[in-house]
């Protein structure tokens, strides 16, 4: 039986003892010595939407040429609440839940009617507790159901007898927990059954989600037993979504005739490193080192192609509180570094990164090279493009990054280039890039950018909406920086971030997310009244023009609010971060889009006949 605190691992992940046979005719990665690592990530929606198209429009286009490795993260629902992340922390925080007593429950504790839905059908749906199939469970094949009856017999459950017949018609109803973990086994049915033709790739992988789907029973059942469920087994829960979606697309990879091979990350760091390692923030040995062992782990592969789970196991203090929720992410910066990968690509349902949001902004243009300060600037001010800590660890081994739209695999997309190599290039280029992105190709480029080099123009504006602007006066019974102090520590309190700050001696203002909810807000302006009289403008945006060649334009910063002030539009408060790439505002968040268009029409438009066309109608910021 499966131990609750580790999860199931597929037979065919590397770390197996046999892995499995490679049926011929199958495509493998490149066996040429000088064939570089390309690393590809796939998000949730990706996944969740196009996984035939990733194997049939993308893998398949690259794996004889290179030397693919795959990241995933879980799959999306039809909906965010949907989502396999979503249903897991849904999942667990149900396991915690009191139970309800009612007229027919006579259990005290040991033997909990919490059990059942373990033993009763896989193939075809959790009864209820009436006997009753749900109806929401997925269409079975006739091979799902004849394996149903595998856990038709009580099996023992952590030293507990399960209930059988008639004791479980008298218990009370299935918990909650169970409801969404069949939600999730139905999503990943029905996403196997709809894309797997072979019947026996389609057999194993059924059994790989229902086994899993266990799995999570069982640990949830434990959780409910002790009522605790720690950061640590919140990891082990949340990586199951990953793990899922790796075994669901290495399946469907070799129904397509690629020999793929699922890649468990969740020992990959080992137990010295976990005792050696502090609770705090992780540093930056602890991440090569992780690198280092993700690339050996890979390369064990041999020629095929590893599709690696992008939740890497436990670390320090928590995977979700080290790095959150976009540890797949970081996991393919690290995979790429470990692998010395000629590129990283980050697969979405865009073209790349725009001047502007395009749902916004007719004008926008696709930007084709852009440098991971302005991306970063990007990211802190509106713009999904890839966390920064996630870019640092790619491009400080001088690794690019390159956005790709998985519903147009044929262009060229963004990247994210290495400082020296992005500075000589315009963000206004429309040269196409060769993929892999090479050194040599980025000097070419870069040659042939001697035009639009001398166009300086900024890169792009950005508008971060839900903004709340808080101004405090000083009650004048401190001096500046007792005034400061209170304010900050204040701050800090109350895990506060700023995203602008504007000061002097007696007065500040800052924009904050509109997140922290009303009693929150009420506790923290009633904390700064101390230090002062406090005001508060909500619904209000943050506009940013970024853009690394502002550094040299004189007078931007005039024709930005000069086209604001024209355009009636009313500026809250004003900042200028040092690095001096970005130049932001706080206005009326009414006037937003308006504010987004009079910008790029004034600031980031070139002249006409240095003028392309905007490259695709796609993109999401």
């Amino acid at each position: 039986m499966l131990s609750p605190s580790t999860p199931p691992s597929s037979g065919s992940s590397s770390s197996s003892s046999s892995p499995p046979k490679t049926p011929p005719n199958l495509h493998q990665n490149s066996q040429d010595p000088a064939a570089k690592w390309l690393v590809q990530k796939f998000g949730g929606t990706s996944v969740g939407k196009f996984a035939v198209k990733i194997a049939e429009d993308i893998v398949a286009n690259y794996v004889d040429n290179h030397k693919v490795a795959i990241v995933c993260s879980a799959r999306s629902g039809s909906t965010k609440a949907l989502g396999t992340t979503n249903l897991l922390l849904r999942a667990a925080s149900e396991a915690l839940k009191p139970k309800a007593k009612t007229a027919g429950d006579s259990s005290s504790g040991a033997v909990t009617p919490v059990s059942r839905g373990i033993f009763g059908s896989r193939g075809g749906g959790t009864t209820s507790g009436n006997g009753s199939d749900h109806s929401s469970s997925p269409p079975t094949s006739p091979k799902a159901r004849s394996r149903s009856s595998r856990s038709s017999s009580p099996i023992p459950l952590f030293g507990f007898t399960p209930l059988n017949g008639s004791s479980r018609q008298a218990s009370s109803k299935v918990p909650d927990f169970y409801k969404t973990v069949d939600l999730i086994r139905d999503e990943h049915l029905i996403a196997a059954r709809g894309a797997i033709s072979d019947p026996e790739i389609l057999e194993e992988i059924e059994d790989e989600i229902e086994n899993d789907c266990d799995w999570l029973r069982n640990f949830l059942v434990a959780a409910k037993i002790i009522d605790e469920i720690s950061p640590r087994s919140r990891d082990s829960i949340i990586g199951l979504g990953e793990r899922m979606a790796c075994k669901v697309m290495t399946a469907i990879l070799r129904d397509r005739g690629i020999d793929a091979e699922y890649v468990s990350l969740e020992d990959i760091v080992p137990e010295s490193e976990l005792e050696a390692a502090s609770e705090g923030t992780l540093g930056q040995d602890f991440y090569d080192n992780l690198a280092k062992a993700l690339g050996e782990r890979v390369r064990d592969c041999g020629p095929r192609v590893p599709v690696v789970t992008g939740f890497f196991g436990p670390v320090p203090g928590s995977l979700l509180r080290q790095v959150g929720r976009g540890y797949t992410d970081l996991c393919s910066a690290l995979l790429a570094v470990g692998l010395k990968a000629s590129e990283l690509q980050i697969w979405k349902e865009v073209d790349g990164i725009f001047t502007a949001d395009p749902r916004k902004v007719p004008t926008a243009r696709l930007i084709s090279v852009i440098s991971p300060d302005e991306a970063a600037e990007l990211t802190y001010y509106g713009s999904e493009v890839v966390h920064p800590f996630t870019m640092e660890q790619a491009i400080r081994k001088k690794i690019p990054i390159r956005i790709k739209n998985v519903e147009n695999p044929r262009g060229g997309g963004t990247v994210i280039a290495p400082d020296a190599e992005a500075e000589a290039l315009s963000p206004t280029s429309t040269n196409p890039l060769p993929e892999p992105l090479s050194y040599q190709s980025l000097h070419e480029l870069a040659l042939l950018n001697d035009e639009h080099k001398r166009k300086r123009v900024p890169t792009a504006v950005t508008i971060k909406e839900h903004i709340i602007v808080l101004n405090i006066n000083s009650n004048r019974k401190s001096v500046s920086h007792g005034f400061l102090a209170g304010i900050f520590s204040t701050l800090d309190r109350f895990g506060v971030v700023v995203d602008l700050i504007s000061t002097s001696e007696v007065h500040v203002s800052m924009a904050i997310e509109d997140g922290l909810g009303k009693k929150v807000l009420d506790r923290l302006i009633k904390e700064l009244h101390k230090s002062g009289t406090v005001s508060v403008h909500s619904d209000m945006a943050i506009l940013s023009l970024v853009g690394k060649q502002m550094r040299n334009m004189v007078g931007i910063s005039g024709r930005m609010f000069t086209t604001l002030a024209k355009g009636n539009v009313n500026i809250e408060m004003i900042s200028q971060g040092a690095s001096e790439i970005n130049i932001s505002c706080v206005i009326d968040a009414r006037d937003a889009v308006k504010a987004l268009n009079l910008i790029h029409q004034s600031c980031l438009q070139i002249k006409p006949e240095g003028e392309q066309g905007r490259g695709s109608l796609y993109f999401s910021f």
